[in-house]
């Protein structure tokens, strides 16, 4: 696919762009609106035939906690035994907590984790059905009330017997930056994982206790912009860091539910870095 395509669709999800206007650039990049519509679905999610991870050798639940600006909800996965397990935190996209987002959560507790999804958008009244409304929610969330409620969760996980204490996160897109500030912002972080997300500012980078693991796309120019800068805070603050750079790959490459920017051979391997990054780190 013609990669201004893929990077209009990026400027029309993380602007964000008007669907009316991001429609009419389609239409004028692929020259007619018949060949923008068999376009469209290659680049939006679906999630129909998209599960990885099957629950039923999991336990599963919806859980809530108390939130710095509402009752939060979270999807929680980890294996049936009870017993304590090392605990992840998964961080969605700009699209609040959906069908996507929770199978990468039972991917998570399949490894061996307690698996645990909060939903940004809970205060909100949780994630609309349709990913324009979700986004739109997305700009009435302040960005100091969504990290607090993400630094509540550490306070909820010392109530769960099926946690040993030991935490690390995994985000993507708007997760990864969250994921990086948790670092900064959560002192007992172990371990933080970061997709193609934003950085931390870099007067912030002296504050990490936790090991970082920074996945980015070689195509993602946005994000990517801010690589330099972060690594070199990262390597003179001596911060235990992996960065890995997958290339000829788009922002997004690990979500299975978008056929235009997935890459199945390198969002295998940056799970199974990630899933090894958790055992490390987390034993």
């Amino acid at each position: 696919m013609d990669q201004r395509i893929i990077n209009l669709y990026d400027e029309y999800t993380h602007k964000p762009l008007s669907r009316k206007t991001f429609i009419k650039r389609l239409i004028q990049l692929t020259g007619s609106s018949t060949m923008a519509f068999s376009i469209l679905p290659m680049l939006e999610s679906d999630y129909i035939n998209t599960v990885v991870a099957q629950s039923e050798d999991l336990f599963t639940e919806t859980i809530a906690y108390a939130g710095s600006s509402g009752e939060m909800k979270a999807y929680v996965a980890r294996p049936k035994e009870e017993k304590p397990y090392p605990t992840v935190i998964v961080i969605h996209e700009n699209r609040g907590l959906n069908a996507h987002i929770e199978d990468v959560t039972r991917r998570a507790a399949q490894a061996g984790f307690l698996a645990i999804a909060p939903n940004a958008l809970a205060p909100l009244g949780g994630t609309p059905e349709n990913e324009d409304d979700a986004r739109k929610l997305f700009t009435q969330l302040k960005a100091e009330d969504s990290l607090a409620n993400f630094v509540k969760i550490f306070d909820y996980l010392p109530s769960r017997k099926d946690s040993n204490g030991k935490y690390g996160c995994v985000g993507f897109c708007w997760g990864g930056a969250m994921s990086n500030s948790l670092a900064v912002n959560v002192p007992n972080l172990k371990a933080a994982v970061a997709f193609y997300g934003r950085q931390a500012a870099v007067e912030d980078v002296p504050k990490i206790k936790a090991a970082l693991q920074l996945h980015y796309a070689s195509l993602d120019e946005r994000v990517n912009a801010g690589i330099a800068a972060f690594e070199e805070a990262l390597k003179k603050n001596e911060k235990p860091y992996e960065l890995y750079m997958y290339e000829g790959v788009n922002h997004a490459f690990h979500n299975n539910t978008s056929a235009a920017r997935y890459n199945e051979a390198a969002a295998k391997l940056a799970w199974e870095r990630t899933i090894a990054f958790f055992n490390k780190h987390l034993s």
